[in-house]
């Protein structure tokens, strides 16, 4: 079992920055690709960052530019340091985690989502 914990949400005025942090635990091998998704009220839930475990990464075109996903391997914690934040940002972020199992079996968990919400 895989517990991914997410913190760093809350209220921000537009323009300003926020900093999310999910931390993964419990029994696994690995972990691969970690990265971010969020779900605005009466949409579909969409990739805002990704992270392989080597570093590479790559962001959804509405935040490119603004927000950064970094990891730390020896933690098991990934970020997403968001800056110059707009309404439409406003959403629950959801971090996952993909990986491999001592079973040898790979595996995608989700957290359980903080809000951010950025007022105009």
């Amino acid at each position: 079992q895989v517990q991914l914990v997410e913190s760093g949400g809350g209220l921000v005025q537009a323009g300003g920055s926020l900093r999310l942090s999910c931390a993964a635990s419990g029994s696994f091998f690995r972990l691969n690709d970690m990265g971010w998704y969020r779900q605005a009220p009466g949409k579909q839930r969409e990739l805002v960052a990704g992270i392989t475990s080597g570093g590479f990464a790559n962001y959804a075109d509405s935040v490119k530019g603004r927000f950064t996903i970094s990891r730390d391997n020896a933690k098991n914690t990934v970020y997403l340091e968001m800056n110059s934040l707009k309404p439409e940002d406003t959403a629950v972020y959801y971090c996952n985690a993909d990986g491999i199992g001592y079973n040898r079996r790979s595996f995608s968990y989700w957290g359980q989502g903080t809000q951010v919400t950025v007022s105009s």
